[in-house]
């Protein structure tokens, strides 16, 4: 029988940072046995493991993770979908559920990126103008540093001025007041991986990336893991009072990936994705943007962020820029973003950043967050995006329990 009612009953984040004495599956491992210690539940209660790991090669990650914590013949799922890894991982896990296969399930994401650098390594090409067609791959010649980038920070800041360019508001010193913002929250969350605050002189004066997005605003390559135990709502009913009080429910679980748009064909289309992901999520959900108390976006960049309000529709479509300039976004704020640091601040160790932005709404929603805490937050939103193109959305409220 089809279960329709989810919920988050054990979740957790590593630090994150640069760990040195310790591999992927020491990390994955940290985060899952943290994750069914914070359920009150162990391995032999799940019946569904979906693990997430993009950067590391290793294709049965899972299986692996279950010698450290537990095999119990249960179904495995390797999951790689960009930066929406994580995401996609912990939807696994609740289609499972929502198919009836099983009433638990759990959701890791993990990787290793301390010391990957912002720009990566692109493959030679030939310096030359002519090709030679040769499968689909091999069929036009590579764009990359002819009408653009591939590389991430040339994506998204080609993103950000292109919503300027669309919409006015924009500036240099605009971007840089998000990364201000965000590098300010993260002093108050003792998991990120850099917890300090720069003037916006020191961003703006700071190594430029690709403009408008100087070091400080750009996301954080580093290592750690994040894992979720999701449960249904029967299941739930069996447990005790006080893992009902601190269980958080799903209201939406969505993916989205691009629609065919002329444009995406050569520069990648984040805004549409996003947009169909949202409107599917506050309609599952039967809330809107306005009754959200905090949201965790994917801010790769500073850049990414701007837009992603007006994705979100957090704001008019096209009013992004003043709607950051109003304060709205900031901890004490309207509509509070990335009070966690965000990607700027808190890291990106890409397959964990899906489960570790619901964390972070999850402790919220709780009433756990510490001294960065959002007084009375009942419902909050937890966005990833991966170029290729894939996005993720969930929606959570608190419990009544």
């Amino acid at each position: 029988m089809a279960n329709d009612d989810i919920w988050i009953l054990g979740i957790t984040m590593t630090k994150f940072g640069k760990h040195r004495d310790k591999d992927i599956l020491d990390l994955a491992s940290e985060a899952a046995l943290a994750a069914l210690a914070d359920g009150g539940v162990t391995m032999k209660d799940v019946g569904v493991l979906a693990v997430g790991n993009l950067m590391n090669a290793n294709a049965s990650v899972g299986q692996q993770l279950q010698k450290q914590i537990g095999q119990t013949g249960i179904p495995v799922y390797n999951v790689t979908n960009a930066c929406a890894t994580g995401a996609t991982a912990l939807r696994t896990a609740i289609m499972s559920i929502k198919a009836g296969e099983t009433s638990v399930g759990m959701a890791v994401g993990v990787e290793k990126l301390s010391g990957a650098g912002l720009l990566g390594v692109s493959a030679p090409r030939e310096q030359t103008d002519t090709w030679t067609p040769s499968g689909r791959e091999g069929a036009v010649l590579g764009l990359d540093g002819r009408v653009g980038t591939e590389n991430m920070p040339g994506v998204f800041a080609q993103i950000g001025m292109e919503y300027g360019h669309r919409y006015g508001g924009t500036s240099f010193e605009l971007f840089a007041k998000i990364a201000e913002k965000n590098h300010a929250h993260s002093t108050l969350n003792p998991l990120a991986a850099y917890q300090k605050r720069f003037t916006l002189e020191e961003i703006m004066g700071d190594v430029m990336i690709a403009y408008p997005n100087t070091r400080p605003m750009c996301s954080a390559n580093c290592d750690g893991a994040a894992a979720a135990i999701v449960v249904s709502g029967e299941y739930l009913k069996t447990l005790s009072a006080q893992q009902q009080r601190r269980a958080v429910k799903v209201s939406a679980s969505v993916l989205t990936s691009d629609p065919y748009r002329e444009g995406c064909q050569i520069l990648p289309d984040v805004n549409t994705l996003t947009r169909r992901a949202a409107l599917q999520a506050y309609d599952q959900a039967g809330v809107s943007p306005q009754d959200l108390d905090l949201v965790e976006l994917h801010d790769c960049f500073a850049t990414a962020e701007l837009v992603h309000y007006d994705n979100l529709m957090l704001c008019e479509e096209g009013n992004a820029a003043d709607f950051f300039s109003s304060g709205a976004t900031w901890r004490d704020g309207t509509t509070p973003v990335n009070v966690s640091g965000g990607l700027e601040s808190k890291g990106h160790p890409i397959a964990a950043t899906g489960i570790a932005n619901i964390w972070e709404v999850c402790h919220h929603l709780r009433g756990e967050a510490g001294d960065r805490q959002i007084a009375d937050a009942t419902v909050g939103l937890a966005h990833v995006i991966g170029l290729g193109s894939a996005c993720g959305i969930h929606i959570l409220e608190r419990s009544a329990a």
